[in-house]
C-alpha cells in the first residue's frame, strides 16, 4: 500500500519537476534564496551602491538639467526604505527587490531627464 510518504514519482512528473525548475523565475527565485547567509553583504552593497552613485543625482537633474524638485523624494524614499529593511532584519528577498527597484526608478529618472 504506498502513502504520500513512500508514493513512487512517475516519470511525467518528474518531467513536470524539471521544466518548472528551468522557468527563469524559479532560476531567480533560487539564486535569491541561496544568498540568504549574505544578507549583510547584499545590504551594504546596497547602501555603498545607492549612496555614492544615487543620492547626488538628483542634485545634478535639478541644477543641471533643470529636473523638478519633487525627485528628491523618490531618491530618498527609497535610500531610507533600503535602510529601514535592512536594519529592521528583513529578509535577503526584500533587500535584494528593493535594491533592484532603487536601481532601475534612479536609472528611469535619469534617462527621463538628462536625456
Amino acid at each position: 500500500m504506498e502513502t504520500t510518504l513512500n508514493a513512487q514519482i512517475n516519470w511525467i512528473e518528474k518531467t513536470k519537476a524539471q521544466l518548472k525548475a528551468d522557468q527563469p523565475e524559479n532560476k531567480l527565485t533560487t539564486f535569491i534564496n541561496s544568498q540568504e547567509k549574505n544578507t549583510t553583504a547584499w545590504f551594504l552593497i546596497s547602501m555603498m551602491v545607492q549612496g555614492v552613485f544615487f543620492l547626488p543625482m538628483p542634485a545634478v537633474l535639478i541644477y543641471s538639467f533643470n529636473a523638478p524638485a519633487y525627485i528628491l523624494i523618490f531618491t530618498l524614499g527609497l535610500f531610507f526604505a533600503n535602510i529601514i529593511a535592512g536594519m529592521s532584519n528583513a529578509g535577503v528577498k526584500t533587500i535584494i527587490y528593493l535594491f533592484a527597484a532603487g536601481v532601475a526608478v534612479n536609472l528611469l529618472m535619469l534617462a527621463i531627464f538628462a536625456l
